[in-house]
């Protein structure tokens, strides 16, 4: 890439990583909501957004290029055991200051392509409903975890009760 920040080729560079990384996320990305159980918690449920690309450990350039390019996140190494014979690269942003800040704005700016579309507004809601307190209250849990579980599927999944002691007027 050109040192010459606001030169045309740079203007074209930045151009062209913009339409790679809309791409290569569309292809290999993952908005997801995780609901954990955490005795810490004052419901005893913690809620996690994420974004996620995996990569075989071969391609670990290409999540770093991620990496750089968001100024955010974590690359992790999944180890494997199966029959694959290279280990699963993570690139992960948790962090909720940076989910707000630099992943949603981007893809706001620059829409995906697939279905993912769909799974990414779904996350933003659901980043929504953290800003308002919504995940601080165990009814607020549940709507966060109907959203979640229709994410990164063909199909929608039947609603699992996660919280089931807690919701027992919550449908199946």
């Amino acid at each position: 890439m050109s040192d010459n920040l606001t030169s045309a080729d740079n203007q074209q560079e930045r151009l062209n990583l913009v339409g790679w990384v809309v791409g290569f996320v569309d292809g290999e990305g993952c908005f997801s909501i995780s609901i954990n159980r955490n005795a810490t918690t004052k419901t005893g449920w913690q809620v996690q957004p994420e974004f996620v690309v995996t990569q075989g450990e071969r391609s670990k350039s290409a999540l770093q290029v991620l990496k750089n390019f968001f100024g955010c996140g974590h690359i992790f190494v999944n180890r494997r055991v199966d029959n694959h014979r290279e280990n699963l690269l993570r690139y992960c942003v948790r962090n909720a200051d940076d989910l707000r800040d630099k992943i949603v704005p981007f893809f706001a700016a620059n829409p995906l392509k697939t279905s993912k579309q769909e799974d990414f507004e779904k996350f933003v809601n659901v980043l929504a409903m953290i800003d308002t307190g919504t995940h601080l209250t165990l009814d607020g849990i549940a709507e966060i975890a109907q959203i979640a579980q229709t994410m990164n599927r063909k199909q929608p999944a039947r609603f699992l009760r996660i919280l089931r002691d807690h919701t027992p007027d919550t449908s199946e």
